[in-house]
């Protein structure tokens, strides 16, 4: 017979049940809440990125690069001014890759002593002259649709925000980034771009960029970025 001597033979007491505290009502699960991302906070992107190539763009944009799978919009009063500047470094690193880029309507002819002095070896360079707006917009979608280039960029100065929709839609298949130049007037109308920048020239060369759209808070600062022409 085993005897308790601090109970006088009386069998000790159960230990109370351990409690488990329910959620607080409405919280999420852990896994849910780590995934939600609020708007006043600069969204990482759900997709690859490339580097742009400028250290002090990188810091501003979701991921720190330019964004696969999607396109992005790069507006400006006078086309081929700046926005060869703008993703020279980036179409570098896509040719070092091996990669070709594919160019569909540029406003004025390509300089080629300027691109090879930007590292962009003419048989990594594809030039599509079109015309006709809806030409354009047709070789564009095919192109991104095949999912056949390191980098396209597109210039598709009348094109309507269904249609930038639709090739937003086609981008999500596409393995590079796809570019489409536009007047500085398109800010104000509505796009389902994920990124849109805007282009201004400054002094000394220098490339003055302003985000308009991006995944996060909305950036009121303007960044200068120096740039010499080739």
């Amino acid at each position: 017979m085993f005897t308790n001597l601090e109970g006088q033979g009386e069998p000790p007491c159960p230990s109370p049940p351990v409690a488990h505290l329910a959620p607080a009502p409405g919280a999420l699960p852990v896994h849910v809440a780590a995934a939600i991302w609020r708007g006043n906070e600069l969204g990482s992107s759900v997709t690859q990125v490339i580097p742009t190539g400028w250290d002090e763009l990188d810091q501003e944009l979701p991921g720190g690069g330019w964004p696969c799978h999607a396109i992005t919009e790069v507006l400006q009063a006078q086309p081929s001014l700046g926005e060869w500047r703008l993703l020279g470094p980036m179409l570098k690193a896509v040719v070092a890759a091996g990669k070709t880029i594919v160019v569909i309507g540029p406003a004025k002819r390509p300089h080629l002593p300027g691109l090879r002095r930007m590292g962009l070896d003419e048989h990594h360079l594809i030039w599509i002259q079109a015309e006709a707006p809806a030409e354009r917009l047709w070789v564009t979608e095919q192109l991104v649709k095949s999912n056949a280039c390191g980098a396209l960029i597109s210039w598709l100065p009348q094109a309507r925000p269904e249609q930038i929709r639709r090739l937003q839609i086609c981008a999500q298949i596409c393995d590079g980034p796809v570019f489409l130049c536009r007047p500085a007037a398109a800010e104000h109308e509505a796009s389902a771009a994920p990124l849109r920048v805007q282009l201004r020239l400054d002094l000394d060369w220098a490339l003055k960029l302003q985000i308009l759209k991006r995944k996060g808070p909305a950036h009121e600062q303007t960044l200068r970025l120096p740039s010499v022409p080739g």
